[in-house]
């Protein structure tokens, strides 16, 4: 049985850089442009290199595919292990590059699945927060990124995100912005990254940030 927890570089392949692109970059952007009006600040901090990985605030289902939509570079999400028992999801997230992990405990091959990711073309997308979160605050973010971050030396990219979670309800009302931060050089103190994380999402949303609850 296939183990989705472990990726190589050869698995993000032009293949499913292609299937993502059709999908997220064609598909999922159509929409955001015609129908919520997506607007995009600060693609100037985008480094050119893919030694970063994108952490956002996360509104709704839309946050991964609408990221991949406007990021120049295509991105491996991370996935809670459960969705991959779903057969059809499998297929799906497994096309889309995301590969699966225990919420609960980032593993060795998560750290591993990260270094080949930085292999390729690809960089890794996280929400720090883990789950979708109400609008308004920063809560309930976690410093595995961080960690990441440290053991990898990748830098941390925040991304705020507002407005997606009225997209999914409303059609043709309000607008989703995407505001892209910049850099956050990684760090052996990690508590200080996640600090720094939480306040450009503040400062990119206008949210207040509520601080880490420390786990990993």
């Amino acid at each position: 049985m296939t183990d989705y927890s472990k990726r190589k570089a050869s698995d993000f392949n032009r293949w499913r850089t292609f299937f993502q692109f059709l999908v997220c970059k064609i598909g999922y952007m159509v929409r955001l442009k015609l129908v919520y009006r997506i607007k995009v600040e600060g693609r100037e901090n985008i480094p050119k290199t893919n030694d970063y990985i994108v952490c956002a605030n996360h509104l709704s289902t839309l946050d991964p595919p609408m990221l991949v939509g406007v990021m120049p570079r295509s991105i491996a999400f991370m996935a809670k292990k459960e969705l991959f028992e779903i057969p059809f999801l499998r297929w799906w997230l497994d096309w889309l590059g995301a590969f699966a992990v225990n919420r609960e405990k980032l593993g060795s091959s998560t750290i591993k699945t990260v270094y080949e990711i930085k292999k390729s073309e690809w960089v890794l997308g996280i929400f720090p927060q883990g789950t979708r979160q109400e609008p308004g605050v920063i809560t309930n973010v976690t410093s595995g990124f961080a960690g990441l971050a440290k053991v990898t030396k990748c830098n941390v990219l925040p991304v705020g995100i507002l407005g997606t979670q009225e997209a999914l309800k409303i059609p043709f009302s309000g607008q989703i912005t995407v505001k892209i931060g910049k850099i956050i050089p990684f760090s052996d103190d990690t508590a200080a990254v996640v600090d720094q994380w939480g306040r450009a999402i503040e400062g990119l949303t206008g949210f207040t940030y509520e601080g880490c609850n420390e786990r990993t």
